[in-house]
């Protein structure tokens, strides 16, 4: 096995327990977002299902909503469906997801075609954790969502599953 390999094995096991150690804390899950740095995000840059590498800064001035998921993370399968459905109602008023999956890619498209993703899946390795990290993810907990407005702050970020009732009040006064 690769180091490449080894590591993301390591990652998906520790994003896994700190999934489940969340999702039984009982307490709201927000992540207050105050003096976390957008810097790092338009920074980065990851591999598309094309093979193609797309830096984030391409979104800089949308309402972005940023999600770090794996097809084999419980929530993330749940709240998907909710982010194609606001895609299509929000795209014309400059809402973009982006998906950062932590997976092989081969498992990534096959679960993107199963649920008519409509929007940017990128492919995340251990790069994508240090980043969810460095924005506030610090118990490295699937699925984590944060929504960056218009100028580039970060107004929300939460570990853990999101309604399409509660995201949408968060991105909604944004557009």
């Amino acid at each position: 096995m690769s180091k490449t390999k080894l590591l993301l094995a390591l990652a998906v096991v520790a994003l896994g327990a700190a999934y489940f150690a969340v999702s039984y804390k009982e307490a709201d899950q927000t992540i207050t977002p105050a003096a976390v740095s957008t810097e790092p995000v338009f920074s980065a840059s990851f591999r598309d299902l094309d093979d193609k590498t797309q830096a984030l800064r391409q979104w800089r001035g949308k309402v972005l909503v940023l999600n770090f998921w794996a097809p084999w993370c419980p929530p993330c399968r749940e709240e998907i469906p909710d982010f194609v459905k606001l895609q299509d109602k929000y795209r014309a008023r400059g809402l973009v997801f982006v998906g950062v999956a932590l997976d092989e890619k081969i498992k990534v498209q096959a679960f993107a075609d199963e649920m008519g993703i409509n929007y940017p899946v990128l492919l995340g390795e251990m790069e994508a954790v240090d980043l969810a990290h460095k924005i506030g993810n610090r118990l490295g907990g699937l699925p984590f969502t944060v929504v960056i407005d218009r100028k580039g702050g970060i107004v929300a970020s939460e570990v853990g599953g999101l309604t399409m009732a509660r995201l949408e009040k968060m991105v909604a006064p944004l557009l």
